[in-house]
């Protein structure tokens, strides 16, 4: 994981040359075959730079950080196993495809109005240590393959607890500290973390 500040690179389409392309700050890579990092294409950098402003107001926030979370459920989905299927179209021909190796579970950390599975876990003011509060959750999801979107550590910890397995836990996460992903991945090594972006690392304040 490098540490001497993040990385610039050219960001544009394909077919216009280096030289006619914005330098932008693009993601840092990680060592940890279990951590995934978003293709840095110019949408993905254009979406971080909107949440990453400090003049972006709550709703453009709210509306391209689930732009961004939106990329890393898709590719997540790419990391899940498939099998054979073979169909025939509405016009009679045969095609060999695939379909998703069993169930798929969304879990989120609960926000009025969402849809998904959810767990509200929050921080013990006493203790420091996270509290879970409540939970809903598919009796058969340690059945299922669980996409775990804006988690914390404890959310892992809760799902683990239900059963499943840990090679079947995707963690999604919008942006990553170098310290907070190879510390993860190290925890947990079955398990694979998907993020847009990996900074530049903790500051004084964490």
């Amino acid at each position: 994981m490098t540490s001497n500040g993040p990385p610039h690179h050219a960001v544009g389409p394909s077919y216009r040359r280096d030289s006619e392309k914005p330098r932008a700050t693009v993601s840092n890579q990680c060592v940890n075959d279990n951590v995934i990092v978003l293709p840095q294409t110019p949408q993905l950098i254009a979406l971080l730079t909107m949440i990453r402003d400090k003049d972006t107001d709550r709703a453009d926030f709210i509306f391209y950080s689930n732009r961004i979370i939106r990329l890393l459920v898709e590719e997540g989905l790419n990391h899940l196993p498939v099998i054979p299927r073979s169909i025939i179209t509405p016009v009679g021909r045969p095609y060999e495809g695939v379909q998703f190796q069993g169930k798929i579970c969304g879990v989120s950390i609960m926000r009025a109005g969402e849809s998904m599975e959810q767990i509200l876990i929050q921080r013990d003011e006493e203790t420091s240590k996270p509290r879970l509060f409540y939970q809903k959750l598919p009796e058969d999801i340690k059945d299922r393959w669980v996409l775990l979107l804006d988690p914390m550590l404890a959310t892992v910890e809760v799902i683990l607890s239900h059963g499943v397995p840990e090679d079947h836990i995707l963690f999604l996460n919008l942006i990553a500290s170098p310290e907070g992903a190879e510390n993860f991945a190290k925890k947990y090594p079955k398990l694979r973390v998907v993020t847009a972006f990996v900074d530049q690392g903790l500051d004084e304040n964490k």
